[in-house]
């Protein structure tokens, strides 16, 4: 079976390009060494243009359980404190919510992004351990 095409795998390409680019302006050694990259399964990150891009700069892609939140940190550690900020907040335009949006990001500090991937290798695990179930709080 071949994997669809699917016209969002070429902007998906694109966002790759500039992660590698802001790994290589930050973490230039992060590069020789290796990526170990992790995303789901949607339809542009399998696309056939996706993993070609992914094997010609020879990232590791972590296999991710179909449908398995529980893996994906924007769902279990992002999502959560983000509606809590937002929360009854309202907005006269969209510039005004993207505006807010990035205040809110600039001013997370760094241990916020750590926490929620470090959390990750506890829950691959208990993922694993569940025989690829959904993990419990």
């Amino acid at each position: 079976m071949s994997k669809r095409i699917t016209p969002f795998a070429s902007r998906y390409c694109s966002t790759l390009g500039r992660l590698k680019e802001a790994i290589r302006r930050k973490r230039p050694g992060l590069l020789r060494r290796g990526v170990v990259l992790q995303h789901d399964n949607a339809t542009p990150h399998s696309a056939n243009l996706t993993q070609q891009w992914l094997q010609r700069y020879g990232w590791e892609i972590l296999p991710h359980s179909a449908h398995s939140p529980d893996l994906a940190p924007s769902d279990f550690h992002l999502f959560g404190p983000l509606k809590r900020h937002l929360g009854g907040m309202a907005f006269e335009t969209e510039d005004d919510l993207i505006s807010e949006l990035r205040n809110w990001f600039d001013n997370l500090d760094v241990d916020f992004f750590r926490v929620g991937i470090n959390s990750l290798l506890s829950r691959w695990q208990k993922c694993i351990d569940l025989h690829r179930d959904y993990v419990e709080k």
